[in-house]
């Protein structure tokens, strides 16, 4: 599992920084780089891959795409890790961009790293249809805004310090981590032309997984060490933030988490042995320190 993690980590780093060579340098791009690199575990374009392999995508055009999803991830968090927001200091175990670059830039670098995700879709190294860029961009697009990443964590923020349902808390953590984790699972079906039915099965898929994320990612902070997270922890019950581990309690969540990969692995069961590797990355996601 981490041979093939480090694997695509790398494969990505080497695309995103040719990309990024291949531009004209602008006074952002030393925040962008910072933000991007080394970067994080590359945990959603391994899912990405891991559901491409079972629609036999090819994994040059899944790494590329992977690199735009790595784009809004990373745009993503330096805008979540402003003082405005959840004013984090830290992460991936060093000063948030914010920090080192002021808050003005982060803002300006997280902008131009949304829309380079949406060049890179768009550009010749990708060689799909126009149309299915175009696809992909729009889908992209949608899990990224008001209705994907952005409203997650204008919902997330607007929840804190108040008591709200686990119907609610569930569709905000869909929102805020789902959304990009079902593209990643939907691309592939778009680039294969699906109809609207599958590519919505698939859609589902990723929702679930991106609150396994989630959901395990709040369990990293309930309980997890903050040299080995490589941010600060702990800040969940601090702020009054609104998660499941609030609501269920700490066994109850992780039961949750469980029941969610039985639920995930038993729809990809028909492709039998093909969605070993998805498996394998559902107990990493859960079971991982960091």
């Amino acid at each position: 599992m981490k041979n093939n993690l480090n694997r695509i980590a790398k494969d990505t780093n080497i695309y995103l920084k040719k990309f990024l060579g291949k531009q004209g340098t602008s006074k952002l791009t030393s925040a962008m780089n910072y933000s991007l690199f080394p970067g994080g575990k590359k945990i959603r374009s391994k899912i990405l891959i891991d559901i491409g392999s079972l629609l036999s995508i090819d994994y040059k055009t899944l790494i590329i795409i992977g690199a735009s999803v790595e784009c809004i991830h990373a745009y993503s968090l330096i805008h979540d890790d402003l003082p405005c927001m959840d004013d984090d200091k830290i992460r991936r175990g060093k000063p948030s961009t914010h920090i080192k670059f002021g808050e003005s830039t982060a803002v300006l670098a997280g902008n131009s790293l949304q829309t380079m995700a949406c060049e890179i879709l768009a550009s010749h190294s990708l060689r799909l249809k126009e149309k299915t860029k175009i696809d992909l961009i729009k889908k992209l697009s949608e899990c990224s805004g008001h209705l994907g990443i952005a409203g997650g964590q204008y919902l997330d923020l607007s929840y804190e310090g108040k008591k709200i349902s686990k119907n609610k808390v569930i569709d905000m953590e869909k929102k805020k981590t789902g959304k990009l984790f079902s593209f990643c699972c939907a691309a592939p079906a778009i680039i294969r032309n699906k109809s609207n039915k599958e590519i919505r099965f698939f859609e589902s898929i990723g929702s679930s997984i991106g609150l396994l994320f989630q959901i395990a990612d709040d369990l990293i902070d309930y309980r997890g060490n903050s040299k080995k997270a490589g941010k600060k922890t702990g800040k969940d019950q601090k702020k009054g933030k609104a998660t499941l581990i609030s609501l269920l309690g700490y066994i109850n969540a992780i039961k949750y988490c469980n029941k969610i990969i039985l639920d995930v692995n038993k729809n990809l069961a028909k492709y039998g042995s093909n969605s070993k590797n998805i498996k394998e990355t559902l107990n990493f996601i859960l079971n991982r320190d960091k």
